[in-house]
């Protein structure tokens, strides 16, 4: 991606995670946007409960990153830092 498209791409990335939140905080976790590589990849951090649960990776891959490559089809992976 071109350092015009991240912007943009970023903003799309947010918008999925304020979606995906709510169910998250349900749970007492959430998720906050860290960073994006140029080659699509986006670093969240899992807070709350998602920070230590066990079942935290497969939130992260299953859940998160599903939903947010579903609309993004320009993300690659997200991962956790």
């Amino acid at each position: 991606m071109t350092d015009q498209e991240k912007p943009i791409i970023e903003a799309r990335v947010k918008n999925a995670l304020d979606q995906i939140r709510p169910y998250l905080q349900q749970d007492g976790g959430d998720v906050e946007y860290v960073d994006m590589t140029n080659e699509g990849v986006v670093m969240v951090r899992l807070k709350g409960h998602c920070g230590s649960c066990p079942h935290a990776l497969q939130t992260l891959k299953q859940g998160i990153e599903t939903a947010v490559k579903r609309v993004i089809p320009e993300v690659k992976s997200v991962e956790r830092v």
